[in-house]
C-alpha cells in the first residue's frame, strides 16, 4: 500500500509487482527486505571483485616498476587525489548521492577500469608493435587506442548507474559527479604507475628524486582534473538523456559525449607524445582550461538548478503534510540547511545532525523525482520509487521530530515564525518498521527502557508524566476509493483534482 494513492478513474490505484492491486504492508515489508538483502550481498560480492582486480593491478605495477616504485608511486599519488576527490563531494552537497555508490565509483576506476586498460593497452601495442615497429607503437597507442579503451572502462560504470541505479542518477550533476570520482580513482592507479617508473628510471640513472618531482608536478599540480574533465563529457552526455523525452536525445547524447571524451583524451595524449610535447602547452591553455571552466560553470549552474526545483516542491510536500510548512525556508538553500546542521550539532550533538541531514536529503531527492515526473522522464517504476522516497522523508522526519531540539534548534537565535511549533512525528512505513507480530514478543519492562508502553499498559506510579500522551495513530493513511483529499498533491504528471461541486442550496 502506498502513502500517497492516486485518484481513482483512468489512473486507478498503483498497481503491484503482479498487476493484482497494491500490496499489504505485511507484503510491502518482505518484498523490501529482499531488496535489501540482495542489496548487501550485491554490493559485497562488487566489493570484493574490485578488491581482487585492485590486487591485480598492484601486482602488475610492482612487477614494471619494483616494490619500492610501487611505494613512492603510492605516497606521491596520494598528494592530488586527496583534492579532487573532496572538490566533487562540494559539488554533491545539495542532493549527496549514497556514500556506497560514491566508493565503488572510485574503486570501479582505481581497481576494475585500470586493469582492464592495462590489459587491453597493452595487448593492442603488442600488435601494433609487430605491425609497425617498435618506435611508433607507443605513440600510435596512446592516441588512437588508450583513449578509446579507458573512457569506454570508466563510463562503463555511469551506464550501469543509468541502466541499474536510475533512481540514484537525476542529470547531469550527478554525471558529472560518479564521472569525477570514477576518473579520480583511475587517475590514482595511474600516477602510482608513472611515478614508479620515474623512480625506477632514476634508480638506474643515480638519481631518483627530479623525475619523480617533474612528474608529480605535472599530473598532480597542472592536470589532476584531466582524467575527471574527459570522464564528465560522458556523464554531461548521460545526465542530459535521463531527463530527456526526445528519443533522438536519449540515444545521441551519452554517445555524442563518450565521442568528445575520446577526442579530449587523444588530443591531450598528442599533445604530450608527439613533437617532443611542444604543443602540450597550447593545448592545455587554449583547449582544456577553457572546457574545464566551462564544465565548473555548467555544475555551478545545474546545483542552483536543483535548488530552484525543490525549493518549487517544496510548498506543495508541506501543504500535504508531508513536511511542516516552517521548515520550508530552513530547506530550500545551503544556507539555511548549513545553519540549521551547525545549530543542532552545536545544541544536541553529532548523531542529531546525523538525522537532521538525513532528512534533508530525503526531502531534497523527492522533490527532484516529483520534478522528473512531472516531465515525464521516468519509466513504470516512477510511482514505486515515489512511495519509497516519501517512506524515507516521513521516517527520517519521524528520527529527527523525536531528538530533543532537533527543530527548535534550526532557528538559532531567530526568532520562530508565528505560531510555529514541531509537528509530531509522522507514520513509519514498513521498509523500517519491525515485521509483523513482533509487538507480541516485546518485554514486559520495555518502558523501564526508555519507550513509552503500549496500549493498554499502566505505568509505574510516579512516571505517568515521563512520556507525552501517546496519539491515536495509524501507520498508513486508509485506502482512498475516490479522489484524494484536498491539500494531498497527485502523482506529478497527473491533473489536478478538480474540487467538488456544490449542490443547490
Amino acid at each position: 500500500m502506498s502513502f500517497m494513492q492516486p485518484p481513482a478513474g483512468p489512473f486507478g490505484p498503483p498497481p503491484g509487482p503482479l498487476g493484482g492491486g497494491a500490496l499489504t504492508a505485511t507484503g510491502q515489508y518482505r518484498l523490501r527486505a529482499r531488496r535489501q538483502r540482495r542489496g548487501v550481498l550485491g554490493t559485497v560480492f562488487g566489493l570484493v571483485l574490485l578488491g581482487v582486480c585492485g590486487l591485480m593491478v598492484l601486482g602488475i605495477i610492482a612487477f614494471q616498476v619494483s616494490t619500492a616504485g610501487v611505494i613512492v608511486g603510492t605516497l606521491g599519488a596520494l598528494l592530488p587525489v586527496g583534492p579532487v576527490v573532496a572538490a566533487f563531494l562540494w559539488l554533491d552537497r545539495w542532493e549527496p548521492e549514497p556514500p556506497r555508490l560514491l566508493l565503488i565509483a572510485f574503486l570501479w576506476g582505481a581497481c576494475f577500469a585500470t586493469l582492464a586498460a592495462l590489459v587491453l593497452n597493452s595487448s593492442a601495442e603488442a600488435a601494433t608493435a609487430a605491425a609497425i615497429g617498435d618506435d611508433n607503437a607507443g605513440a600510435f597507442g596512446a592516441v588512437f587506442v588508450a583513449p578509446w579503451v579507458e573512457e569506454a572502462m570508466k563510463g562503463a560504470f555511469l551506464l550501469g548507474l543509468v541502466l541499474f541505479r536510475r533512481r540514484e542518477f537525476d542529470g547531469v550533476l550527478d554525471g558529472v559527479v560518479y564521472a569525477g570520482l570514477v576518473a579520480a580513482g583511475f587517475a590514482f592507479t595511474e600516477n602510482i604507475l608513472y611515478l614508479g617508473q620515474a623512480f625506477s628510471s632514476g634508480a638506474a640513472d643515480g638519481g631518483q628524486g627530479g623525475g619523480v618531482f617533474a612528474v608529480l608536478i605535472m599530473r598532480g599540480v597542472f592536470s589532476p582534473f584531466a582524467h575527471p574533465l574527459f570522464t564528465a563529457m560522458t556523464g554531461i552526455g548521460l545526465g542530459l538523456a535521463t531527463n530527456a523525452r526526445n528519443a533522438f536525445i536519449r540515444i545521441g547524447a551519452p554517445v555524442g559525449g563518450y565521442l568528445f571524451a575520446v577526442f579530449l583524451h587523444a588530443l591531450w595524449n598528442a599533445s604530450a607524445s608527439l613533437g617532443d610535447g611542444t604543443a602540450l602547452a597550447a593545448v592545455y591553455l587554449m583547449v582544456m582550461l577553457p572546457i574545464f571552466v566551462f564544465v565548473v560553470f555548467l555544475v555551478l549552474y545545474q546545483r542552483r538548478r536543483e535548488q530552484r526545483i525543490t525549493a518549487a516542491e517544496l510548498p506543495g510536500m508541506a501543504e500535504a503534510g508531508w513536511i511542516a510548512p516552517s521548515e520550508v525556508r530552513l530547506l530550500e538553500s545551503l544556507a539555511g540547511r548549513s545553519g540549521w546542521l551547525r545549530a543542532v550539532r552545536r545544541r544536541s550533538g553529532a548523531n542529531v545532525a546525523k538525522m537532521v541531514a538525513e532528512y534533508q536529503a530525503a526531502v531534497t531527492e523527492l522533490a527532484i523525482l516529483r520534478h522528473r515526473m512531472a516531465r515525464g522522464s521516468l519509466g513504470p517504476h516512477a510511482r514505486e520509487w515515489h512511495d519509497e522516497l516519501l517512506e524515507d522523508v516521513l521516517v527520517s522526519r519521524a528520527r529527527a521530530v523525536g531528538s530533543p531540539d532537533a527543530l527548535h534548534a534550526a532557528w538559532g537565535r531567530r526568532t520562530p515564525p508565528p505560531g510555529w511549533s514541531p509537528p509530531p512525528p509522522g507514520p513509519v512505513g514498513p521498509r523500517h518498521a519491525a515485521p509483523p507480530h513482533a509487538g507480541q514478543h516485546r518485554p514486559a519492562d520495555h518502558h523501564l527502557r526508555g519507550a513509552p508502553p503500549a496500549p493498554g499498559q499502566r505505568m509505574p506510579p510516579g512516571q505517568e508524566q515521563q512520556f507525552p500522551p501517546r496519539q491515536a495513530q495509524t501507520p498508513y493513511p486508509p485506502r482512498q476509493q475516490g479522489p484524494p483529499p484536498q491539500g494531498r498533491p497527485p502523482y506529478p504528471g497527473q491533473p489536478p483534482v478538480p474540487p467538488p461541486r456544490q449542490g443547490p442550496q
